[in-house]
């Protein structure tokens, strides 16, 4: 018995050492999705606060719909409650595994839907650090992988992998993303632009676990090293499989949504 653990060892061992960077970051990017899938829908409410250079605060509340696809990316809902200027504004938006998603937003003042341009999804997201493309959910075939190192941060034994966003539109030539070990969860993703400079960081905390399985981070920062200018993302009352259906990502009642 000694003898076949140890044949069992070694070849675990000679299968890990045979695995490229590039399979292994995409395994590891594969594994996160695979523990986000199941959920079905969920909503929640958030709090964005954007800081400007000089430390100038302005907020917004809103509140996020998603519904899970199985064959395709998430389609995901968001609605601006406060402050006045924004009451009513909507972004609806279909994420897809192959080609460019599909996303429209509702501009009160205009009184109409407008398309968002897939070759416009690297521009801010209103006014926040926040682009078009970070708003979508991240599906594994949207990227080219590598496994780039192990490295402690904030006390999680994590990986870090470098992801290349297969969309020449893309506002970025590459991001680091550290996922943690035990649960993978990402706690930081930096991105770099098209010069290949570092643009951003994003920094994940207070993640909860809801049934038993899935987990969100509660505070969301994004800072742009470029401009000095920062967004932060405060998430609350979370739920889960409410019932909500196709019907209530209907781009042509986005006009009417509550």
């Amino acid at each position: 018995m000694k003898k076949l653990w140890l044949l069992i060892l070694l070849s675990l061992s000679l299968n890990a050492a045979a695995q490229t960077p590039e399979e292994k970051g995409l395994e590891i990017a594969t594994e996160a999705d695979r523990r986000e899938m199941g959920f079905h829908d969920s909503t929640a409410s958030m709090l964005m606060v954007l800081r400007n250079k000089q430390g100038d605060e302005s907020t917004r509340d809103i509140r996020v719909k998603t519904l899970e696809q199985e064959n395709d990316g998430d389609k995901s809902l968001t609605i601006f409650d406060r402050p006045a200027d924004v009451t009513g504004t909507a972004f609806l938006s279909f994420t897809h595994r192959s080609g460019p998603d599909d996303q429209w937003i509702y501009l009160p003042a205009l009184k109409r839907v407008k398309r968002i341009s897939s070759r416009n999804k690297s521009g801010p997201f209103m006014g926040s650090e926040f682009a078009y493309e970070d708003l979508s959910s991240q599906e594994v075939e949207k990227y080219a992988y590598k496994y780039l190192r192990d490295e402690l941060i904030n006390d999680l034994d994590s990986f870090v992998i470098e992801r290349d966003p297969v969309d020449p539109n893309s506002g970025y030539t590459r991001q680091l993303v550290w996922i943690d070990k035990a649960e993978y969860r990402p706690p930081k993703i930096d991105y770099y632009d098209r010069k290949n400079s570092l643009l951003k960081t994003l920094v994940f905390s207070d993640y909860r676990q809801f049934l038993d399985r899935y987990w969100r981070s509660h505070d969301m920062q994004m800072e742009n090293h470029q401009t000095g200018k920062s967004t932060r993302l405060t998430w609350s009352d979370y739920k889960f499989k409410t019932g909500l259906t196709e019907r209530d990502f209907n781009r042509n009642s986005l006009k009417r949504v509550k």
